[in-house]
């Protein structure tokens, strides 16, 4: 089976001083081209908004190339799709009762495909209002390890749509080159080819607890790094003066880049214990389902779980590990050893079942719900026989595996057989 990954790489571009200018129309012109045709497709609240590409460009591409003369073609072609992606992405959380606005451009950000952008390993050649200008990339001396040896510099991967920027503090372009390659992988074409990681997300205590019985991260200490940041914002908020305001920037970005490796460290060690127990899905809940779990004073946990699954999707996509979700309830409430579903099972960080006395870490348990979960559903889709092939989820002893004829009756004891092939990895017992 082919699998296609994307890498973004960000690279300083050495742009002649000369040219910067052009860039800066360019982009100018770009940016107009996005805002023309959101003023002409947002119709909310009066009537629907345009999302289709096609519709739009019949409708303004040629007063746009009109009205930016000398902008590249295809240039005005990714700024009408841009807007209409994003007006896209307004309808979805419209539609979802979420508060929206109108999308606006001002920021330096053009979108470039091979058709005005010449791609290189050493360099890009940009299409701009006054012709093209060739940009040499700024690597690093010894590039093995990083991104740009791994990703731009790898044969393995081609250029694919990528998008050039503008820090206006250093006065710098940088390139998001997107790389892309096909992998092929082991397809799992039977039900019995396919195990599940289960990962339950957390609030408090650790990040991600594993069906494994892995833990990982440590919840507490991201959201205590966050009250800090959050306090050390309000105080400068109330000086009001522009240092204050550029300190606030400052640790903002600090808090950003910190939260963002913290969690990528995290996603990381998630991707590898999958990797460990031979896992083709990793398993999460569904977070458009989670949310009113949270309450809207915890949205930067709502963040950091999203956060979390992207990064462990965009991961597991290079070894050909599928990130599913699965509804969320009572994955907490629910013995993962008899199915008993009663609220007081779960007392804060243990859980004790009071049917068949099985007692465990209540996130340990809640994870093997998840991994169970996307098991059950990946068994029903099988078109074998029933009682033909089975499907498995990953735990600390072992592998559990579901029958296809029981799966209808969603309860562990009687769906599931155990079997113990795998080593048993580090964690809590199972």
């Amino acid at each position: 089976m082919a699998w296609e990954v994307t890498r973004t790489v960000r690279v300083r571009l050495d742009v002649p001083d000369d040219r910067k200018s052009d860039l800066h129309a360019t982009n100018s012109k770009f940016q107009y081209c996005a805002n023309r045709t959101v003023d002409w497709a947002w119709r909310y609240p009066d009537e629907d908004c345009v999302t289709s590409k096609s519709e739009a460009e019949a409708a303004i591409y040629d007063e746009l190339r009109h009205e930016t003369d000398g902008l590249h073609a295809n240039l005005v072609q990714k700024a009408i799709k841009r807007a209409t992606d994003d007006i896209s992405n307004c309808v979805d959380r419209l539609a979802e009762g979420e508060n929206t606005s109108k999308p606006h451009y001002d920021t330096f950000s053009i979108v470039y495909d091979k058709r005005a952008a010449t791609y290189y390993r050493d360099k890009v050649s940009l299409a701009t209002v006054n012709g093209r200008v060739e940009c040499e990339y700024d690597l690093p001396e010894n590039p093995e390890g990083t991104p740009h040896g791994e990703y731009l510099l790898n044969d393995d991967y081609d250029f694919s749509t990528s998008t050039v920027h503008y820090d206006s503090e250093a006065d710098e372009f940088y390139l998001h080159a997107a790389m892309e390659r096909e992998l092929d992988v082991a397809s799992p074409e039977k039900a019995e080819d396919s195990s599940v990681l289960g990962v339950d997300c957390n609030v408090d205590d650790h990040i991600a607890v594993t069906s494994t019985g892995e833990f990982v991260g440590n919840a507490d200490d991201l959201n205590h790094k966050r009250r800090e940041f959050e306090n050390r914002r309000g105080s400068l908020q109330q000086t009001g003066t522009r240092s204050a305001h550029l300190t606030y920037q400052r640790i903002g970005d600090r808090f950003g880049r910190w939260s963002e490796d913290y969690l990528h460290r995290c996603s990381k060690q998630l991707v590898a214990e999958a990797k460990r127990h031979g896992c083709t899905h990793i398993a999460f809940e569904d977070l458009e389902q989670i949310r009113e779990r949270i309450s809207d004073g915890k949205k930067f946990q709502q963040w950091a779980f999203r956060a979390l699954q992207e990064q462990v999707a965009y991961k597991a996509e290079e070894h050909g590990i599928v990130v599913e979700t699965v509804e969320p309830s009572y994955t907490s409430q629910q013995c993962s050893k008899c199915g008993c579903t009663l609220d007081e099972n779960r007392d804060g960080q243990r859980f004790a079942c009071l049917d068949c006395s099985y007692s465990v870490n209540a996130d340990y348990n809640a994870a093997k719900n998840v991994a169970r979960k996307l098991a059950v559903k990946l068994q029903r889709g099988q078109k074998s026989p029933a009682g033909g092939v089975f499907c498995q989820y990953a735990l600390k002893s072992g592998i559990m595996t579901v029958n296809a004829t029981d799966v209808a009756s969603d309860t562990p004891v009687s769906a599931e057989r155990e079997s113990t092939d795998k080593p048993t990895p580090l964690g809590v017992g199972s």
